[in-house]
């Protein structure tokens, strides 16, 4: 492979502006079996070795199978493989599916498999999944049916790393561009087409190997503002929002009878990130001030309506390697402003402020009152908050950048503790990994890569328990709260499951009922 990840997101970009161009804003027909679901933001790119982004996510969940999964509590299940074994302890043989079929008619082979790990690992790629492949020496196909990875090292979260979506061989060798203009996957749906900004357009695989959705297309529309998800779902123009209600609406649409709603607890993590090269934000009292002068409780009451649970950490206290015994940071703003006098940034007279702080959100309403709370908290304390709001991509390119100051965001489906190590080791600061706050400490650099190689549950624990205390002692991240995920649909959508993770893979199995729809409302 000869080309970029830059050239390879330029590409998907032209050929997005080339749908558009193609396909001009025409409203969107809604045939028979047709579900359409809200989505806050476009997808970037749709080669799920290349993607990281939610919205694009989403698509590749219904056009693709990985070799393992995640079941809907969050558990590491096998997908394309009927099972896997350790023939020993730096090797790992996935036994797969047979007569599963791609969506234009091949079979999905081992050398499906190995093409697309292998692909994932050249440097050529630039796939931002690649360090997770580092400690792979090799992937080769046993026979038809069968692969195996053989490892450098000890490798725990190796199975982790295996929740990977498989491109066909034939369709994407040497051609970087055909994954990005057709997807072709094993999933239950396949790519038709993709409007930019507007909307992705999959339908029914008819040979789909688990059998064909009772669904015959999927409508995946963007709508990038809160209040017009909102009223398209209660006038029937979508069926569907995941995490995308603001929880001020949700006791009114519970008194919709046209609606039904659906919560579990989430593994989801929302955070305020930090510059840790910013002259003022590399203080660790003035990170620690911050988190003092926030009233988290308040937030979670008030705001998201008690959808979620105050976080301490990455993990949720339901993990099994979650240490409760970490430094904790109680809303007290005496405290905030102690810290800031002792980091030398003195409350001056008047109505000047210790120092200044940019603030960059999306547009997300909830996002923004978020905002707008901790800017009126923060400036209790003398700490004066300017509030930058941008369209999602805008945002997020901002801080893969390092472009911020100060930004709130939300990890989802975390389950290995190693996801550490992509987010807090010195190696893996952009575009290597996600340490976009550039934090550096020798000491996890150091538990992390011990972590990785650790095997035993309990000496593995032991590792994360002192990442845990020193990531809160240090507070690269201020945690906010893990929140409970909320699905919002017509009532004639039936057998959706809603994942802790928030993948689409729970409307695999949906249906319509339509024997329970109401009559039919003004703009259905």
């Amino acid at each position: 492979m000869t080309y970029t990840r830059t050239a390879t997101r330029g590409l998907a970009i032209g050929l997005a502006v080339g749908l558009v161009v193609a396909c001009s804003r025409s409203p969107i027909e809604r045939k028979p079996g047709t579900i359409i679901v809200g989505v806050q933001a476009n997808p970037t790119i749709l080669d799920p070795r290349l993607a990281i982004d939610v919205a694009s996510l989403h698509v590749i969940q219904l056009v693709y199978n990985r070799l393992m999964k995640k079941d809907p509590i969050g558990k590491l299940v096998c997908d394309l493989c009927t099972r896997w074994e350790r023939p020993d302890p730096k090797s790992y043989r996935f036994h797969l599916h047979r007569g599963v079929r791609f969506h234009d008619g091949s079979e999905l082979t081992a050398e499906d498999v190995v093409y697309t790990f292998l692909s994932v690992m050249d440097p050529a790629l630039q796939s931002p999944r690649r360090v997770s492949y580092a400690p792979v020496e090799s992937v080769r196909a046993l026979d038809r049916y069968t692969v195996e990875f053989r490892l450098k090292e000890l490798y725990a979260p190796f199975l982790q790393n295996a929740v990977m979506a498989i491109v066909p061989k034939h369709h994407a060798a040497g051609r970087p561009e055909a994954v990005l203009r057709e997807p072709i996957g094993t999933g239950p749906f396949r790519f038709v087409k993709w409007v930019a900004d507007e909307h992705v357009l999959l339908e029914a695989f008819g040979d789909y190997w688990e059998g064909r959705s009772r669904i015959e297309r999927i409508i995946i529309k963007v709508i990038p503002d809160q209040m017009v998800r909102l009223l398209e779902l209660e006038r029937g123009g979508l069926d569907l929002l995941i995490n995308l209600v603001p929880p001020d609406s949700l006791p009114r649409l519970e008194r919709n009878p046209d609606l039904r709603i659906l919560t579990r607890p989430g593994s989801s993590f929302s955070y305020i990130g930090f510059n840790l090269e910013d002259e003022v934000l590399r203080h660790r009292r003035v990170r620690q001030a911050i988190a003092h002068a926030i009233d988290r409780r308040g937030i979670i009451l008030y705001i998201l309506r008690g959808l979620a649970v105050p976080a301490r950490g990455l993990l949720p206290s339901s993990h099994w390697a979650f240490e409760p015994e970490v430094h904790t940071y109680a809303y007290d703003p005496e405290e905030a402003r102690r810290l800031l006098d002792e980091a030398g940034l003195p409350d001056p007279p008047g109505a000047e402020p210790r120092f200044t702080i940019i603030y960059k959100t999306s547009m997300n309403e909830v996002r923004r009152r978020i905002g707008e709370v901790l800017q009126a908290q923060l400036a209790e304390v003398g700490i004066r908050v300017l509030i930058k709001n941008f369209e999602w991509g805008t945002f997020y390119a901002d801080i893969r950048r390092g472009n911020f100051q100060m930004y709130t965001l939300t990890w989802v489906g975390v389950t290995d503790p190693d996801h550490y190590y992509y987010i807090f080791h010195s190696s893996n600061i952009p575009p290597r990994g996600a340490n976009r706050n550039r934090y550096r400490n020798p000491e996890i650099d150091r538990l992390l890569e011990k972590g990785r190689g650790t095997m035993e549950p309990e000496a593995r624990r032991a590792v994360y328990s002192r990442v845990q205390k020193i990531v809160a002692e240090e507070l690269p991240y201020v945690p906010l709260w893990h929140a409970s995920n909320v699905a919002v649909m017509r009532k004639e959508l039936k057998g959706f499951v809603l994942y802790a993770n928030q993948d689409f893979s729970g409307l695999k199995g949906a249906y319509l009922d339509l024997k329970s729809s109401a009559p039919a409302t003004a703009g259905r």
